[in-house]
């Protein structure tokens, strides 16, 4: 039995003795023999064969050391399953990767220094070789990781809500600086993107009958501009303040420039690396939810009762520990979907799209070659779903009156099928009635019956009486 063994500086083959106490990590040396050892040239050609035998890829100094040291009717013992399938279909070469074959790698890569032929210090000449091949090694994963994408994404989304959040303290600044200048101004134009292209290129308020505003704003709001400018109440300022307000106005415009074209990209790298998720709630809370979860292949790991709720923890865990209502919904609050429908019924939407969603990233983060099949189906049941939850999902199907007479409906009844006989129905409804009419009879002549009776009562009771008032008054 042969073994194929991995190390750091080279690939090794060693020859089985005793495969039992080989198994249980006793004697070493006196269980394997070293048969061949092949020495890496460089790091570049260790980190190509391990890079190799981590993806279970027969490279060609791995097939021709096999080839030229291997005989067909011993055994090779490989650590993993499927590179022992390709190099037995390549090689005709009888591969082994069961639990056994673990046991012996570990023992031998307890002692690899001193079965390679050396001493101890050839054992600690190994450690920087495996040092500088981890190092490499970890280098070439993360460069071209291909699940490291994602990361793009969730750089681009909180940069783009740092934006929002600085364009709106620049803008406000804007306004309240030129608001002293040219006061009316911040009623008649209510954008603040176009607030500050209209100060940057109006200036002083003296100069807004020469300028034209037609690209910025409407024929409407350029006129009341016009209108309002001489008429102004605002103070005068130097042209050293009004220097200082135009380079504000600048950064304001470049910022929604420069925020724009990072919406653009946002908006591309989703629809490739998440198209169903894109499709499901939209490039914003689909990159929030992302960056929230910490990468795609974590979202995807996420069951769909969490993904309703991410971004509302803080919510959730007052709520469990108040003992309240839980937070019904998170992030995905702000997806098109829940924003369309009702307010008493945004709790089941976001349900029934989390759901979806969920299913929609497992495609994105594990499929192959994801499209937006998936997407498209799950968003148009959303859909349906909402339609039916405000009552237009379900109608009763009527009978055209151009369609044949043979042909009938889904809701018409079979000819075969056993119905209700109605002759027996009003049978028993006569019979029924026949039976209540008389328990109502029985219940009056009751009702009578009582009546006198108490009647008879009250006219004794009033016979006694009178009687009882002569005596006292003949007495």
């Amino acid at each position: 039995m042969l073994l194929l063994f991995e190390s750091p500086a080279g690939l090794a083959l060693f020859k089985v003795l005793d495969e039992s106490k080989l198994a249980k990590g006793k004697s070493v040396e006196k269980c394997v023999k070293l048969k061949k050892f092949s020495a890496f040239e460089d790091t570049t050609a260790a980190l190509e064969a391990a890079t190799a035998i981590s993806d279970s890829k027969l490279t060609k100094p791995i097939k021709k050391f096999l080839q030229k040291n291997c005989d067909a009717k011993e055994t090779l013992c490989v650590a993993d399953a499927k590179l022992g399938n390709l190099i037995k279909e390549k090689l005709d070469l009888d591969c082994q990767a069961s639990g056994a074959v673990g046991e012996m790698m570990r023992a031998i890569r307890s002692e690899i220094g001193q079965l390679l032929g050396g001493k101890d210090g050839d054992e600690v000449n190994l450690k920087p070789m495996s040092l500088g091949l981890g190092h490499s090694l970890s280098r070439f994963k993360l460069k071209f990781s291909p699940d490291k994408v994602d990361t793009m994404i969730i750089q681009a989304i909180g940069l783009l809500d740092d934006l929002d959040k600085e364009l709106n303290t620049y803008a406000m600044r804007v306004r309240e600086w030129y608001g002293w200048h040219f006061p009316e101004m911040t009623k008649i134009v209510a954008d603040n993107i176009q607030y500050a292209k209209c100060a940057l290129r109006m200036g002083t308020k003296d100069n807004v009958g020469k300028c034209d505003f037609s690209d910025i704003v409407g024929d409407e709001v350029e006129e009341q501009l016009k209108e309002q400018g001489p008429l102004s109440m605002g103070t005068e300022i130097s042209d050293v303040d009004l220097d200082h307000i135009k380079q504000l106005c600048e950064q304001v415009v470049d910022l929604s420039d420069y925020r724009g074209q990072l919406y653009d990209y946002l908006k591309s790298r989703m629809a490739s690396v998440a198209p169903n998720l894109t499709v499901m709630v939209g490039e914003l809370v689909g990159a929030r939810l992302i960056a929230h979860a910490g990468s795609l292949m974590n979202l995807a790991k996420h069951p769909a009762s969490t993904v309703q709720i991410l971004g509302a923890e803080k919510a959730l865990f007052r709520a469990l520990k108040t003992k309240h209502e839980t937070p019904k919904y998170g992030l995905i609050y702000h997806a098109s979907l829940v924003g369309q429908s009702a307010p008493k019924h945004k709790g089941k939407i976001s349900r029934v799209l989390a759901a979806k969603a969920a299913l929609a990233v497992r495609v994105d983060a594990l499929g192959d070659d994801p499209d937006t099949t998936i997407g498209l189906e799950s968003r148009a049941k959303v859909e349906q779903r909402l339609r039916q939850l405000e009552g237009k999902g379900f109608q009763f199907p009527s009978q055209d009156a151009s369609a044949p007479s043979g042909k009938s409906t889904k809701l018409d009844m079979d000819v075969d099928a056993p119905g209700y006989s109605t002759a027996d129905d009003m049978v028993n409804g006569d019979d029924d009635s026949k039976k209540d009419k008389k328990k109502k009879k029985k219940r009056s002549r009751d009702d009578d019956e009582s009546g006198d009776d108490e009647d008879k009562k009250e006219k004794k009771k009033k016979k006694k009486e009178k009687k009882e008032k002569k005596k006292k008054k003949d007495k």
